[in-house]
């Protein structure tokens, strides 16, 4: 009867003759190559123009560079790029903490626990490797055995202030905890030290100033202060609980999930307009950030070495280490996996900051890498939050670097906590340009190492901190991959075990009569069970 409508309608089957004496076309007849490349095309365009737009900017910003101009006309070069940043940076706040609400609301507590566990010791994991590769590409490369120590000219008031490694730690725990969720959307704690005059006439020997000749004695108290940043270590922990919290009250947390469910998906509508302005606006942040560039010739003629060495390091961690890690668990191909993310690694490299590259990668895993919500924006706000890979890698080569300008000899006490602070400090980091650096100061004051030198660090972090954000990115990217391939094994396992645990009431039926999808009758004895399970699988 279908066939004879299909006929009716001109059509057929594949190969069936036509009512004109042609024959229908062939399923497997191929594809002609100007529509396969237009479909390739179209199904990459985001990306195409991604890649166009960066190596566009490229080309601007050295033809730019010739051009004498004033320090207003670059900002207004850069300010197309300025935007893209800003729209960014502008659902930050309600992604992470709408997705982090809905993504802990909708997993079962204990899955929760388990996801949360394999995420962090993926991250951990990682940050290691990523710090062990930065301290042997240091000794092996020995970037800072120059003869002359690099000098670069007003930089030194932009080194950040040192602080004890105690206080660091403590800050990153008041953090975890702010006293104001309104404030944690644009501050955070620091803690300052600041000497004090005791005013008295005995030097006890816990004072760390002392002027007997004065009978005046001060001693350096850490006072926690307010600085500028989001505060986005708090915010996951609060979003998190919060959600457990939802899913603990049951039907009547019902609605709030349902409402921060609906708030995610209007934010996500958001970023997929905003990825089509990506782009135009990465665009215009290279070239801005190639004409902000002096004396490039030179920095890279003192300064070689020490980016090469962060380069190489961190194309090793990117390109090597985590797809190695990524097929020897999942037997996929990682660079796949790499192609379907490039729109966010663009972005990364030209907003160089993981949050604000955040809305942008949720999209990419869950549309071209097939993560499923729950685990995207469950995990991706946490890992922009602590897996700093790229930060820990530049961190620790900046260690070994500085310490071989000042020729000291770093022993294996040193060398360990160097991996240790840079692993633990790169939690801490705040997922903004120049992030890292801030917690650089934290790993020289842990091995004794002069701070000052910082600013040579900062003479081409505009470069290196591009390449730490795109690993940062990846590993994050590459962590929710893994824990999809965990979570569609162990639903794969439990419905194996739920199809073996099938048994038949009565051994007299026969095997193939047992399928789980027939339905059971009722209080019947065997035999007209039995007939009655034949009867229904009879077509």
């Amino acid at each position: 009867m279908a066939e004879k409508m299909d006929i009716e309608e001109g059509k057929a089957t594949n190969g069936e003759p036509l009512a004109n004496g042609l024959s229908s076309p062939k399923s497997n007849s191929p594809e002609p190559l100007a529509q396969r490349v237009k479909r390739i095309v179209m199904a990459n365009l985001l990306v195409i123009l991604t890649v166009a737009g960066v190596i566009i900017g490229v080309f601007i910003g050295l033809g730019v560079r010739n051009v004498e101009l004033t320090k207003t006309q670059v900002i207004y070069i850069g300010f197309p790029g300025e935007l893209l940043i800003r729209l960014l940076k502008m659902i930050i706040i309600p992604l992470v903490v709408c997705s982090l609400v809905s993504g802990a609301a909708s997993i079962d507590p204990k899955a929760l626990g388990k996801l949360g566990g394999w995420a962090m010791l993926f991250f951990l994991v990682t940050t290691l490797i990523a710090s062990s590769i930065g301290v042997v590409m240091a000794f092996i490369l020995t970037p800072g055995s120059v003869s002359d120590k690099p000098k670069v000219e007003g930089m030194g008031d932009d080194v950040p202030v040192a602080k004890e490694v105690i206080d660091s730690f403590l800050d990153l725990i008041r953090n975890i905890f702010p006293s104001n969720l309104v404030s944690a959307a644009f501050r955070s704690v620091s803690t300052a030290s600041q000497f004090y005059n005791l005013d008295t006439f005995c030097c006890d020997s816990g004072m760390d100033l002392c002027f007997s000749w004065f009978s005046v004695c001060f001693s350096k108290i850490p006072v926690g202060t307010d600085q500028d940043g989001m505060n986005i270590l708090g915010l996951v922990v609060f979003a998190i609980v919060f959600g457990v919290a939802l899913r603990k009250l049951g039907e009547e947390g019902e609605i709030l999930i349902k409402f921060f469910n609906s708030f995610n998906e209007a934010t996500m509508v958001l970023v997929s307009w905003i990825m089509w302005y990506a782009p135009i606006g990465i665009m215009f942040l290279v070239a801005g950030k190639i004409v902000e560039m002096d004396n490039v010739g030179q920095l890279f003629a003192s300064l070689g070495k020490y980016i090469a060495c962060c380069i190489i390091g961190h194309a090793i961690h990117g390109f090597l280490v985590l797809p190695a890690i990524y097929f020897i668990i999942t037997r996929k191909n990682p660079y796949t996996f790499l192609w379907g993310i490039f729109t966010a690694l663009a972005t990364a490299f030209g907003t160089s900051s993981s949050s604000a590259t955040l809305p942008l990668m949720m999209k990419c895993v869950e549309e071209n890498n097939g993560v499923s919500k729950h685990i995207s924006r469950f995990i991706l706000p946490i890992g922009a939050t602590v897996n700093m890979d790229g930060a820990a890698l530049f961190q620790c080569v900046a260690a070994v670097f500085i310490a071989q300008l000042n020729n000291a000899s770093l022993n294996f006490i040193q060398v360990v906590t160097i991996l240790v602070t840079a692993t633990a400090s790169s939690v801490g980091a705040a997922g903004i340009p120049a992030g890292g650096v801030l917690t650089l100061a934290i790993i020289l004051e842990a091995v004794g190492l002069p701070t000052n030198d910082i600013s040579l660090i900062l003479a081409v972090d505009w470069l290196v901190d591009r390449t730490c954000t795109v690993l940062n990115v990846e590993g994050d990217a590459f962590g929710a991959g893994l824990l999809q391939f965990f979570v569609d094994r162990q639903a794969k396992r439990e419905e194996g075990t739920e199809l073996s645990g099938v048994m038949l009431e009565d051994p007299s039926v026969p095997a193939p009569e047992s399928s789980p999808l027939i339905a059971k009758r009722g209080n019947k004895d065997s035999e007209e069970g039995a007939k009655g399970v034949l009867s229904e699988s009879v077509m």
